[in-house]
């Protein structure tokens, strides 16, 4: 039947997550999330950007620090966290970094074998943490994946593993009866995760207890059947957790809009975009409802129907008129130039400055 995992110490008594880096933001914005994730990632076929093995640190969407099988070393990736984390804390994770590289070494053959597919390439992916909201409401979470489909995760409430298939039942039935290492477990996710999600937002509040107010612009496109679609973008805001969907006649009909997911911008601040199919006979009042922790109140942006070819039409006529007016004011002046007297009256022989009207004659 295969070997079971292999343990080694109390604070490696697992394997494998499913990488959540485009996690959903919750929605409302109401009680802000900050959160502390800690990625593992292994596979068989190393190459080119892809180690082996990666330990990635996040502290809500910002990687503080990581290690990976060939740089061989912790490194920070955000100032403030290398300027407020002394040398023992650094020796400390990359300690625990080299012990799961080996333990990752292991689970890995043990899990093709346990599925019987030693070819080919697979991938181990492991995430833990924890979540703080500011009314205090705490959530621990440790998840294992193998080949992108869920295998273990840890009820930290009964102390026991619940097994996603056949195969992590073998591993489910071993580590249950490690009672130490999931006694470990529990505190580590209920308690020793927190303070170190509280220190880190203390470090970097600067950048990661911001609030930056969303801008939101709706516009409108031609669909089939003479149907509408109404686009509503909001961009430009931080933190990521944001509200947005459209009402019709002060209504939500968030069942019937598409978002196209919520994206960085690329200058630290997020955006998103909010869809919805109308027809534009139905006479109705739509708007773009946007709620958001930088609002004092939520914001709200009408949209009107385009009437743009009413303009368009009506600048096309004017200037069909305008060149009409030129062309007849050209073609009059040219009739009246055969006639005498036109321009400057020709002076009679007895008006003074006669020399002056040969000129004017001339002219």
């Amino acid at each position: 039947m295969g070997r079971v995992l292999p343990r080694c110490g109390a604070a490696l008594g697992l394997a494998l997550r499913l990488l959540l880096l485009g996690a959903v933001a919750l929605r409302g914005g109401h009680s802000r999330l900050h959160s502390r994730r800690i990625f593992h990632t292994v596979v068989s076929e190393p190459g080119p950007g892809l180690p082996w093995y990666r330990f990635v640190a996040y502290m809500d969407d910002q990687v503080v620090f990581d290690y990976s099988s060939g740089m061989q070393r912790v490194e920070p990736r955000t100032v403030w966290m290398a300027q407020n984390e002394g040398p023992e804390f650094w020796d400390h994770q990359i300690f625990w970094a080299r012990r799961w590289e080996a333990w990752f070494r292991a689970s890995l053959n043990t899990l093709r074998e346990l599925y019987n597919r030693t070819e080919g390439f697979h991938i181990i992916q492991m995430i833990r943490g924890c979540d703080l909201r500011e009314d205090n409401v705490i959530q621990g979470f440790h998840q294992d994946s193998y080949d992108g489909r869920d295998f273990l995760t840890f009820d930290k409430e009964t102390m026991t593993w619940v097994a996603a298939d056949i195969g992590a039942q073998i591993t489910k039935r071993r580590w249950d009866t490690e009672i130490g290492d999931n006694h470990y477990w529990k505190r580590y996710l209920e308690e020793d995760c927190i303070p170190w999600l509280r220190s880190s937002l203390e470090y970097g509040k600067e950048t990661l207890q911001r609030k930056v107010r969303p801008t939101a612009r709706v516009s409108d496109r031609s669909s089939h059947d003479g149907l509408t679609i109404l686009s509503c973008k909001v961009s430009g805001f931080y933190p990521r957790d944001i509200t947005v969907t459209w009402l019709r006649d002060g209504e939500s009909r968030e069942q019937e809009t598409y978002s196209e997911g919520i994206l960085p911008s690329g200058d630290g601040t997020y955006q998103t975009w909010v869809t919805m199919e109308i027809d534009p006979k139905i006479k109705a009042h739509y708007s773009c409802y946007v709620e958001h922790e930088s609002l004092l109140e939520p914001l709200s942006v009408p949209w009107e129907p385009n009437n743009s070819l009413i303009p368009t039409v009506a600048g096309v006529i004017t200037a069909v008129v305008l060149i009409g007016v030129i062309i007849g004011v050209v073609v009059w002046k040219k009739k009246r130039s055969g006639r005498k007297g036109d321009g400057y009256a020709v002076p009679q022989a007895n008006d003074q400055g006669s020399s002056g009207s040969d000129v004017s004659a001339k002219a």
